[in-house]
C-alpha cells in the first residue's frame, strides 16, 4: 500500500472515530439533562466499549 492511502485511511480513521466521539458526547449531554440515568450508564459504557472516554 502507498504512502498516500495509507495517509488517506488513516485520517479517515481519525475523523471517524472523532465523529463518534462528538455524537456521543452530545448523546449524554441530553441524557443528563433528561435525567435518564440508565441511558447515562449505557452511553458511558458505550465510550468505553469504543475507547472514546
Amino acid at each position: 500500500m502507498n504512502k498516500n492511502r495509507q495517509q488517506v485511511l488513516t485520517n479517515a480513521a481519525i475523523a471517524h472515530q472523532e465523529s463518534l466521539r462528538k455524537n456521543l458526547q452530545n448523546r449524554l449531554e441530553r441524557a443528563r439533562a433528561s435525567g435518564n440515568e440508565s441511558l447515562i450508564h449505557q452511553l458511558e459504557a458505550e465510550a468505553a466499549y469504543l475507547h472514546l472516554q
